[in-house]
């Protein structure tokens, strides 16, 4: 009975270590891929869709892939500015922010995340959208491996490409042309601090009818960005890369 035991054993361990070695090669093949091919779909829009038909409520998908250069550089300002200011300068994890939500959530009910844009990059990318420490461990292992794979340019061109900018618009093309009816290269600098202002709740908040909450979010994301150099950061930022 031992003996068996022991088998059974030595049998889960070599089908885990299998499970285990097929995920690490699949994600370095895919980081290696959308390295350079424009992502047609997100883990995020799957599970969005997913839960549409899960709920039966009607879902239209919209998101269309642009390069950098047609994004106004006034919106990778604005999500740096509201979501991850030191993004040109970490490698894919803000310890300090870290540092600041631990000791702000140990003595509030309202919680602070912090998560860069690498790690926001990562999950909704290639991951479900949930809680659990097994979705964190691999949030960690996909946000290391693009930062070690892939320009700070490219990381921010994916982000504003799939990022969740209301129900069922995905990226900074579709979320300008569904609320202010232009591509997202003539955004200006008040639009674009209204698309990030929603980020923290894309499906509660509209960036095409504000709340008093997501104008008060616009006006400091704003004066943020003027701190932070505004479009000539994204820039220099670019320029380096």
């Amino acid at each position: 009975m031992a003996k068996k035991k022991r088998g059974w054993g030595r049998r889960i361990l070599v089908v885990l270590g299998w499970m285990l070695g097929l995920f690490l090669g699949a994600s370095v093949v895919l980081v290696a891929v959308f390295r350079f091919v424009p992502v047609p779909v997100s883990a995020l829009m799957v599970q969005r869709r997913v839960e549409s038909w899960s709920s039966g409520r009607p879902y239209v998908s919209h998101h269309r892939w642009v390069p950098l250069e047609d994004i106004s550089p006034s919106l990778g300002a604005a999500v740096i500015a509201a979501e991850d200011q030191n993004f040109p300068d970490h490698f894919g994890f803000d310890w300090d922010a870290i540092e600041k939500a631990v000791q702000h959530n140990e003595h509030s009910r309202k919680k602070r995340g912090a998560s860069t844009v690498s790690q926001q990059t990562a999950k909704n990318l290639f991951l479900w959208n949930s809680r659990s420490w097994t979705r964190k461990g691999a949030e960690a292992w996909f946000t290391l491996m693009i930062e070690l794979g892939w320009s700070k340019k490219r990381i921010l061109e994916v982000y504003l490409n799939i990022v969740e900018f209301g129900d069922g618009v995905y990226g900074a093309e579709a979320a300008a042309r569904t609320y202010f009816g232009k591509p997202a290269k003539r955004l200006t600098p008040g639009e674009a601090a209204l698309l990030a202002a929603v980020l923290p709740n894309p499906r509660k908040f509209r960036a095409n009818a504000p709340s008093e909450y997501v104008r008060g979010r616009q006006a400091w994301i704003l004066n943020q960005m003027r701190q932070l150099g505004g479009e000539q950061m994204v820039k220099e930022m670019e320029a380096k890369l």
